[in-house]
């Protein structure tokens, strides 16, 4: 039985392994009420890539791309393995502002997402997504501790 708790399940990933609890949890509320899953990845453009850096921008620009593919890909294949429907979508900002705006404008009704992702230095230079989201989202949250 199927129910109409949520018809859009947003699923934010950055490719960690941390970030696998989280998936399987959205997956889940997607198999239960039967949604459509958005797989999200956003390219950290802001952080990663300055307006004045020049040497290998465009490589590592294609190396950050084809990791938010890689990611969103893993997602797909493990919500397909549990019959969920999955879109896969990878833009590039702002994680924090890209979620959030993708999940208003796009009729989202869950955002799902890990507590841990990226660690280390790159987590102490950008704060946590999660926290942000939580903070500033209007669609409902849940975030899954990993």
């Amino acid at each position: 039985m199927k129910r109409e708790l949520h018809r859009n399940i947003l699923i934010a990933t950055d490719g960690s392994d941390n970030t696998l609890r989280a998936i399987s949890c959205g997956i889940e509320f997607a198999k239960i009420s039967g949604a459509t899953v958005y797989a999200l990845y956003v390219v950290n453009t802001p952080a990663t890539i300055s307006e004045t850096w020049t040497l290998g921008k465009e490589r590592i620009y294609e190396v950050m791309r084809k990791d938010g593919e890689k990611a969103v890909s893993k997602v797909k294949k493990l919500g397909e393995a549990s019959g969920v429907e999955i879109k896969e979508v990878v833009l590039d900002g702002d994680p924090s502002n890209e979620i959030i705006d993708f999940a208003e404008n796009n009729n989202i009704d869950l955002i799902v997402m890990g507590t841990l992702g990226k660690t280390g230095l790159e987590k102490f230079l950008i704060g946590s997504v999660a926290e942000k989201v939580v903070r500033r989202s209007k669609v409902p949250v849940m975030v899954v501790r990993c």
